[in-house]
């Protein structure tokens, strides 16, 4: 049976694996527990949760017991893809088998119902698993908590952390830059700067995680300048700034109107090794588009494409509305016809800056050309050039 195994080891698809299998299989050679092992985890880190499910029923079929490891596997791959209600399932099999699951098998489900939005089921399969002797860890109260604090159940969030610290649970790096960030999201940054503070001296250090979430919150609240404190901080506590970082600094500096200073930091990350991505451009195009630097703002979208990045639909309205705002109808309605010929389908937002800015300028004719050309017509577009056809009168 060591041979059997040792047939996969070479082979780098795991389609191919399961083309040996079954050749194997048909030659005589019978697989055991690791052969199935081997094969089911290779699929389901492909992502080739049907295939795995085929062979863990044929497994079954053919007389071998699964074991705890197989059975994790194959809900972790189902949780991966969004299948928690199968994941459940099989978690029920595996206890009618009499496969006692363990803390990792729970707390894979327990987060992908988290991740469902599925809160009390989560909080149903937690109390479950206490009620069978298996001790929650760090990983199952951390999601819980995520979840707590997203849907802004406090309560709930209060009572983990001191069932936690009564367990003897330590909390992570994670639990605190959780628990930090929720405050940052709802403005509460002096709260969060105090944990902070807690963070550290329980013998955490933050991470880049736990800035990135400081930045946010001042840049929210128009704090630009508190904003780059946090930044140059990064370096100083041993962090390096993710490209994560900078666009969110760079767009807390254009919102800002601070175009300049938005500009200069999307130097300073190539500079620094980053690469832009979708994201870092479309802060700065909107920026320079919403202060009429609309030259500079075409540019960037040239150079974007031609570093390889396709623009996406805030990209267009981004570049769209700018142009449109400031009377340059001819350029914008170029942009639209390369957005048309590429693979961003224009939406109701699309045609609704178009149509307004045509009605704007008068040229209503077009802007009845181009309401004409929307394949499902939407009522602000309507409700717009009526308005517009009544001022002219």
């Amino acid at each position: 049976m060591e041979h059997f195994d040792k047939l996969f080891l070479p082979l780098e698809s795991c389609g191919v694996w399961v083309v040996s299998f079954r050749e194997n299989v048909e030659a005589g050679l019978q697989p055991d527990l690791v052969t199935f092992s081997i094969l089911i985890n290779g699929l389901c880190i492909e992502g080739k949760l049907a295939q795995a499910s085929r062979l863990f029923d044929d497994m079954v079929r053919g007389g071998c017991q699964s074991n705890l490891v197989i059975y994790s596997t194959m809900v972790n791959g189902l949780c991966k893809v969004g299948d928690t209600t199968r994941a459940i399932r099989l978690l029920k099999t595996m206890e009618e088998r009499g496969c006692a699951p363990d803390i990792v098998t729970e707390s894979t489900i327990i987060e992908s119902l988290c991740k469902d939005k599925n809160v009390t089921e989560a909080l149903k399969l937690f109390f479950e698993t206490k009620g069978e002797g298996i001790p929650p860890d760090v990983v199952t109260y951390n999601s819980l908590i995520h979840a707590g604090c997203n849907y802004g159940q406090w309560e709930e969030v209060t009572r983990l952390l001191i069932e936690m610290v009564v367990n003897n649970c330590k909390l992570d790096v994670v639990t605190w830059s959780i628990l930090i960030d929720a405050c940052c999201k709802e403005g509460r940054i002096s709260e969060a700067q105090d944990i902070v503070e807690r963070m550290i001296k329980q013998g955490f250090e933050p991470n880049i995680v736990t800035f990135n979430s400081l930045m946010d919150a001042y840049c929210l609240q128009g704090k630009m300048n508190k904003a780059r404190e946090v930044f140059n901080s990064v370096t100083n506590k041993g962090c390096a700034p993710s490209v994560v970082s900078y666009n969110i600094l760079n767009n807390g500096y254009c919102k800002a109107k601070r175009i300049d200073e938005a500009v200069e930091l999307f130097h300073e990350m190539a500079q620094n090794g980053l690469i832009p991505n979708i994201v870092s451009y479309n802060s700065l195009i909107g920026g320079m588009s919403r202060v009429g630097r609309l030259v500079a703002a075409q540019q960037l979208f040239k150079e974007m494409r031609a570093n390889g990045l396709v623009p996406n639909r805030v990209t267009y309205i981004a570049l769209l509305d700018g142009l449109c705002k400031h009377g340059h109808i001819h350029e914008a309605l170029g942009i639209f016809h390369v957005m048309q010929k590429s693979e961003v389908e224009p939406d109701i937002v699309h045609y609704n800056i178009l149509t307004r800015g045509l009605c704007q300028v008068g040229q209503l004719k077009v802007a009845r050309k181009l309401f004409s050309a929307l394949p499902v017509k939407g009522f602000i577009l309507a409700f717009a050039l009526i308005i517009c056809d009544q001022r002219t009168l």
